[in-house]
């Protein structure tokens, strides 16, 4: 049976807070879903049930560990076209589960980022297992997304003085190198520097080099975290 479900408005999706790993399945089999549900329940997560992708779609974010246990055949929006549209959900792995399991599907499935593919009929344990499985990586997915806001907030207290402090440190360049650079002297530079260390949490060069590369690591498409303001 379905979780009840909050409807979509022209605002971004809520994101809602949640202390138990949830298990959501996504499946058009009725019975499926009643056995799924215990099962889940059993082991000490929380199942939500959907018996569409579309229903799916409508749910909320939740700010926890979580993972999809999703049904390749399914009427309108499949399985496959369900895990296009939440691709960039790194934090939320994909179970497929089918009972038409064929090897270029499952290829598909796999190349696009699922972490596990179960044919039914399956036991008990080989979903449990798998499910464990995504909701580990699901964790470290949140706690690599919480590491980089952090950084993010660190970088940003920075004044631009600093920023440009430390993107010339991380860069290799010495203390004479930088104060020659940007036209102040090296006890000025040490400064910035001190305080660049202090509010970036480092205690080594290479802590900021790699503080650094997260930073440009997330950015992507937007501006490296020199430039920005």
């Amino acid at each position: 049976m379905s979780s009840p479900r909050e409807p979509r408005s022209g605002s971004p999706p809520r994101v809602m807070a949640c202390d138990t790993p949830v298990v959501f399945v996504v499946d058009d089999d009725v019975s499926v879903r009643e056995s799924l549900e215990l099962l889940i329940h059993s082991a000490g997560w929380r199942p939500e049930m959907f018996a569409s992708a579309e229903d799916f779609l409508e749910r909320s974010d939740i700010d926890g560990p979580s993972c999809l246990v999703l049904d390749v055949k399914l009427p309108n929006l499949t399985g496959l076209d369900l895990q296009k549209r939440i691709v960039d959900r790194v934090d939320l792995p994909i179970i497929f589960i089918t009972g038409y399991g064929d090897v270029p599907t499952t290829v598909a499935a796999m190349k696009a980022g699922a972490v596990d593919f179960v044919t039914k009929p399956f036991g008990d344990d080989v979903l449990l297992n798998a499910i464990s499985q995504a909701l580990g990586r699901s964790r470290a997915a949140l706690a690599r997304r919480a590491e980089s806001r952090a950084l993010r907030d660190r970088y940003t207290s920075l004044t631009p003085r600093e920023r440009e402090t430390m993107a010339l440190v991380v860069s290799g360049l010495l203390n004479k190198q930088i104060a020659a650079q940007l036209g102040i002297s090296q006890i000025t530079v040490k400064a910035h520097r001190g305080r660049v260390m202090r509010k970036m949490q480092v205690d080594s060069v290479a802590e900021l080099v790699r503080a650094a590369a997260v930073l440009d690591a997330n950015a992507q498409s937007r501006p490296s975290y020199e430039s920005r303001p």
